[in-house]
């Protein structure tokens, strides 16, 4: 089994930075690719960032220029740096990894709120 810690959430004004982590335990072999979603209330959860095991990243249009992914294979760790976050970046973030263990699967954290409110 593969667990998915995230910390970082918080509430922030309008302009202001933060930065999640999330970092992946378990019976791993390796890590294809790790990421974020968001899901707002009553809205469909989306793909905020990802990050694969070679650096190739990918971006929601909304967060272009605002939001950075990074990752540290050997801490097994993905962070997501949010700048001048706006209130429509509010939503809970969940971490997600492509992960092999016996068999590739996907794997998700539990979520952290992210409020952006003056």
């Amino acid at each position: 089994q593969v667990q998915l810690v995230e910390s970082g959430g918080g509430l922030v004004q309008p302009g202001g930075s933060l930065r999640l982590s999330c970092t992946a335990s378990g019976s791993i072999r390796s890590i294809y690719s790790m990421g974020w979603h968001r899901q707002a209330p009553g809205e469909q959860r989306e793909q905020v960032a990802r990050i694969t095991d070679s650096g190739s990243t990918n971006y929601a249009d909304s967060v272009k220029g605002r939001f950075t992914i990074s990752r540290d294979n050997a801490r097994n760790t993905v962070y997501l740096q949010m700048n001048n976050l706006k209130p429509e970046d509010t939503a809970v973030y969940y971490c997600r990894a492509i992960v092999t263990t016996t068999y590739q699967g996907q794997w998700w954290g539990q979520g952290t709120q992210v409020t952006v409110s003056s």
